[in-house]
């Protein structure tokens, strides 16, 4: 399937505003001290900020990808890694 520069800056758009909202959940859980944190129905705590990272990390991954496609590049996937001894 080909996706079209208006269809990757919607996509663009929505992992923009959702790292946004997975940072600030971050951030208040970490840093202010809240014991809970509500994001769009969610509720969050302190015992889900590992899964909060891992679904921070996979947006900014995802928004990247989107940004690449908008401006005409290929999504950059890593295949493998080849170790060598110098």
């Amino acid at each position: 399937m080909i996706m079209t520069r208006a269809e990757a800056r919607t996509y663009y758009e929505y992992y923009s505003k959702l790292v946004d909202k997975l940072m600030a959940a971050k951030l208040a859980l970490v840093s202010s001290g809240a014991k809970s944190y509500i994001v769009d129905d969610v509720t969050l705590t302190r015992f889900d900020i590992d899964k909060l990272s891992a679904d921070l990390d996979d947006a900014i991954k995802k928004k990247a990808m989107y940004e690449a496609l908008m401006n005409g590049r290929k999504a950059r996937k890593a295949v493998g890694v080849i170790p060598r001894d110098i």
